[in-house]
């Protein structure tokens, strides 16, 4: 087999990636100020070093989909039912960005009021990363929690088939001198994403990360993507997977079994053969930290949490430990200076949109 090439990545301004982003959105009809976050959403996530839930998903999860029309243009969101604490609303196939920053302010607004609130979102799309809403908490002195559920991509404990979704994790809790500690993470090995990166580069993937049509362990990024499944966190059985797998069943019961949205195979794929909707379900909680202690003592506790992880002592050849979110932030200080790092091929796809849609091309190559 021959070598493979290592794949090309050209650095961009964030600001104009994005603005270039919400130009191509508007051209398929997304409102400005809805186009505006979902932009937002997916270059935060090329910004924080997250390449599987950024640009290079434009055209598959979201463009190829509003252009026939299978997903609405304009998200319209709407309650279902409301109490002072719980909400349920409904997508109304629109765009998951949307739908999740406008459940994640709902959710602040009525954590504030009440101390805690959670709501749920059914009838969505792919939101993006998880840990955007989360963080939305910060700055209000608030711990952000968001989940998803998705369509089924890996495999069940001792399975073959692919039947539970990489449903991701996010919790986000703020700090005082420290940065904050993010957790953002699929509740397998890996999310899809990051497999399409390798089978993008013609590289192997580790063997652990998932199966093939047998259910047995691969390298071959095709053969996982056609046929065979991610594994759950943890991965196969002798390696705990079955905790991962657990994992993701919590997050389909309050993403989609709670919600009224799909779950395991009900949640339909961007590409499904019969056009049906997602019906992605999605559930986020805020709680009000003044509720229980003053936010600032919080902070100094959070503190010296973080301090006393990252000084306990190192594995032999580590000089460091890192928090949840950590890399991430560095990768974003980084990216926002220098510019951000996009796969030739995936700018090649948006170049390409720009010239279909009449959109100016602002890089100079």
């Amino acid at each position: 087999m021959a070598e493979a090439t290592q794949p090309v990545y050209i650095r961009v301004d964030a600001v104009t990636l994005k603005e270039v982003v919400k130009r191509i959105l508007e051209r398929v009809e997304v409102p400005p100020d809805q186009a505006e976050i979902i932009a937002d959403v997916l270059v935060r996530a090329d910004l924080r070093g997250i390449e599987s839930h950024g640009v290079q998903r434009l055209n598959t999860y979201y463009l190829n989909r509003l252009r026939v029309g299978r997903i609405s243009p304009r998200t319209e969101v709407t309650v279902v039912r409301r109490t002072p604490a719980l909400a349920v609303l409904d997508a109304n196939n629109g765009m998951g960005q949307v739908a999740g920053v406008r459940a994640m302010t709902m959710c602040l607004e009525m954590a504030k009021q009440v101390g805690a609130a959670a709501v749920v979102v059914r009838n969505s799309n792919h939101y993006g990363i998880a840990g955007y809403y989360a963080m939305m908490a910060l700055p209000h002195d608030m711990i952000g929690i968001s989940l998803t559920n998705s369509q089924p991509l890996a495999i069940p404990t001792y399975g073959r088939k692919r039947i539970i979704g990489t449903n991701a994790i996010s919790v986000a809790a703020p700090a005082g001198e420290e940065r904050p500690f993010v957790l953002d993470m699929a509740t397998s090995v890996v999310p899809i994403g990051r497999i399409e990166v390798f089978a993008r580069r013609k590289e192997k993937v580790p063997p652990h990360w998932g199966a093939d049509e047998t259910g047995k362990a691969t390298d071959e990024p095709e053969r996982i993507l056609h046929g065979g499944g991610l594994f759950p966190l943890g991965g196969p059985a002798e390696t705990s997977g079955y905790k991962g797998y657990g994992l993701s069943g919590v997050v389909d019961i309050l993403s989609g079994v709670l919600s009224g949205a799909g779950f395991l195979t009900h949640v339909f794929p961007p590409s499904d053969p019969q056009g049906r909707p997602s019906n992605v379900g999605h559930f986020f909680a805020a709680l009000d930290i003044a509720a229980v202690m003053p936010p600032a003592e919080f902070k100094t506790r959070l503190d010296q949490f973080i301090r006393e992880l990252k000084e306990s002592p190192k594995e032999q050849g580590q000089d460091r430990i890192f928090l949840a979110g950590e890399k991430e932030f560095e990768a974003e200080e980084e990216r926002a200076r220098y510019g951000v790092p996009v796969n030739a091929a995936v700018l090649e796809e948006i170049r390409t949109n720009c010239r279909e849609l009449d959109v100016p091309w602002p890089f100079p190559f």
